[in-house]
């Protein structure tokens, strides 16, 4: 069973930054793709950003495309959102999830919380 918690959520401006970290408690994280999504409320969850199993690419979803980065250490087994120009619209519980033995992502974190305010 993997454990993946994350961490960073918050209330901040729009405009401004966060970070947000996932930490695996799977000694096999290098070799699982990992991702971030994310659900506002009344909303289905939506793709965030996804980043390969050595970090080397990445994909988004079109609305942070340009404004969130996605990296990982896998020397720490964690992973990270780094959200740029956030607005109103980004406020959303965000989970982290990396895949199981297939290619499906099958672990996800609990959440943590965003609030962006205008």
């Amino acid at each position: 069973q993997v454990r993946l918690a994350e961490s960073g959520g918050g209330s901040v401006q729009a405009g401004g930054s966060l970070r947000l970290s996932c930490v695996a408690s799977d000694p096999m994280f290098s070799r699982r793709r990992t991702g971030w999504f994310r659900q506002a409320p009344g909303k289905e969850r939506e793709f965030v950003a996804g980043i390969s199993r050595g970090g080397a690419t990445t994909h988004y979803g079109d609305s942070v495309r340009g404004r969130f980065t996605i990296s990982r250490d896998n020397t720490k087994n964690t992973m990270f959102l780094h959200m740029n120009l956030l607005t109103p619209e980004d406020t959303a519980i965000y989970y982290c999830a990396c895949v199981g033995d297939g290619t499906e992502y099958e672990y996800w974190g609990q959440g943590t919380q965003v609030t962006v305010s205008s």
